[in-house]
């Protein structure tokens, strides 16, 4: 890896899909959001603070640390994650958490930078603070039902082509609530999804081995949750990362007290959200939109909605009801049948692990700034809320392109079709800009000079002069797209590698990191990819990182 340009947020425009006021802000002017959180994550000296309170509680950490030895035997980890796995049972040992669904093949690539920065993170903690421990852990987000969030990959073909993968059940649409997507066994049909991979990833060296890896650790039989985390694992084998699975029937016992204070206090935490978003919708925009009672829960091999009602709740989409004291029962009981939303998903995070920063996306980053309220309901610190390293890989052959064009590779992000006519201008002879902006200009000229004529010989013949003006510059409008769209098309070599580049950088229009799998990556560069990329990533810097590779 060679170098890197940085872009400000602040210069990353929302028509390229980019990035909220509030990221913005909580970025690079933290005061303007210091209110809606408690710690500022750009200053090392909060985190004693951080500690202290976090050791005024009892994080469970007997039980904890027992669910997650068994937990990570499951997924084969490396005896480094075994040990972290024991020093978390020490009172001065604390989790950096990071956390995502568990796509397929991990997803899109910002699984693999929330993953960097957490370890890197611990690396820092480490360094800073000797005398303590800080073990990197992935919250598995298995519990979600929405399977079209876990089931595919976007790569690019042997075009250059973005092209969408997907893994269907009986290789059909899904029909109905598969309930917690972790759960899910891979079926017969996985080997078609692997073969649509191997079709679409351009031969290289490392090809072979690469599917060899997948197809170990996504088999037959296989859920989306352990096969993720094998295949995490893998690719950070030597980061210690710990994996938790919170749909286990041991760690919601230990939930089963903020389970319960939901269900009797509700919407006790709703209006503490709604309260902070009316603050919010001042200035920035709420993330959440909550829910009376901020739960799921699992039934008949389903994950639903649980909607109060006047006199009861009912399971949304069913025709199942509960009575308050029924599920109040199940709290108590049977927790395991329950499921936190996203207003209660950190809650119950960070009421389990000893989290002194989570590691965040933009979109978590903007939800946290509305549950500060909730964290002290439940008497709880919000950890540091820390946000994951941004990137966009520039590959060598997009860079020659770019080059080849004068195209800087910060363009690319806001001005799509005005690149495509520079370059087109570029390699013509013709420059379209110029010769209408000449006729334009002539033609009003000579207009002009007509006005004092027709003044003289009839006032009113002025309107229909200025009619004519209008017409004849919306004609020529017309005319330049045509001529724009003719030339664009005796152009098209250029195009191509035009658009091969900017499909590498922004592939559907949107961030690399929020499409492409890593799979496009490993499969050109091998698995110590990896390693380059974490020595190369920079998780203090705060912009989005251009990496040139």
């Amino acid at each position: 890896m060679i170098d890197s340009t940085w872009i400000s947020f602040r210069d990353l425009p929302p028509s390229s899909g980019g990035f909220s006021k509030l990221y913005v802000d909580y970025i690079s002017d933290f005061a303007r959001v210091q209110h809606y959180f408690e710690t500022d994550f750009h200053s090392m000296p909060g985190i004693p603070k951080q500690i202290e309170q976090l050791r005024s509680h009892d994080q469970h950490r007997t039980r904890l640390v027992e669910v997650l030895r068994e937990q990570n035997e499951r997924y084969g980890v490396r005896s480094k994650t075994m040990e972290h796995i024991e020093q978390l049972a020490e009172t001065n040992a604390f989790a950096v958490v990071t956390g995502q669904q568990v796509g397929i093949l991990g997803g899109p690539m910002y699984t693999i930078y929330k993953t960097l920065t957490a370890v890197k993170l611990a690396e820092r903690l480490r360094e800073a603070f000797p005398d303590y421990k800080f073990v990197p852990v992935f919250w598995l987000e298995g519990e979600d039902h929405d399977f079209e969030e876990v089931n595919k990959v976007v790569l690019l073909n042997q075009e250059n082509i973005p092209t969408k993968i997907e893994y269907l059940i009986n290789g059909k649409p899904l029909e109905k609530n598969l309930g917690a997507v972790g759960e899910i066994q891979f079926d017969g049909y996985l080997q078609a999804f692997f073969e649509e991979i191997r079709k679409c990833l351009p031969n290289s060296e490392f090809k072979s081995g690469l599917l060899e890896l997948f197809e170990r650790f996504y088999t037959t039989g296989a859920t989306f949750g352990t096969s993720f985390a094998r295949f995490l694992s893998t690719i950070f084998e030597d980061e210690g990362l710990v994996f938790i699975s919170p749909n286990d029937r041991r760690l919601k016992q230990l939930l089963s007290p903020i389970f319960q204070k939901e269900v009797q206090e509700y919407p006790r935490v709703s209006q503490l959200i709604i309260q902070r978003s009316a603050e919010l919708e001042e200035r920035y925009h709420a993330q959440i939109k909550t829910k009376a009672l901020n739960l799921f829960m699992f039934h008949k091999g389903g994950r639903y909605f649980i909607e109060p009602r006047e006199h009861d709740f009912s399971l949304k989409g069913t025709r199942h009801f509960l009575t308050k004291e029924e599920l109040l029962g199940i709290a108590v009981e049977t927790p395991e049948l329950l499921s936190p939303n996203v207003a209660l998903r950190p809650i119950c995070q960070d009421a389990l692990l000893p989290t002194v920063a989570y590691v965040a996306g933009p979109s978590e980053i903007a939800y946290f700034a509305q549950l500060k309220p909730v964290y002290q309901y439940f008497n709880l610190r919000m950890p540091v809320i820390y946000p994951r390293a941004s990137v966009t890989l520039h590959e060598g052959r997009s860079q020659k392109v770019l080059e080849k064009f004068e195209v800087d590779v910060s363009e690319i992000f806001a001005h799509q079709d005005r690149i495509r006519r520079k370059v087109v201008e570029m390699v013509s002879e013709v420059k379209i800009d110029e010769m209408f902006a000449d006729a334009s200009k002539r033609t009003s000229e000579l207009l002009n000079e007509m006005k004092f004529g027709l003044n003289y010989i009839d006032p009113t013949l002025l309107g229909p002069l200025e009619s004519a003006r209008e017409k004849f510059e919306t004609q020529l409008t017309i005319l330049k797209e045509k001529v724009q769209q003719a030339q664009e098309r005796k152009h098209e070599t250029a195009l191509r590698q035009l658009n091969k580049a900017t499909n590498n950088l922004m592939p559907n229009g949107n961030f690399q990191e929020r499409e492409l799998n890593v799979a496009h990556f490993l499969n050109k560069h091998g698995m110590g990819f990896i390693q380059r990329l974490k020595d190369q990533v920079r998780i203090d810097e705060f912009k989005h990182q251009i990496l040139h590779i």
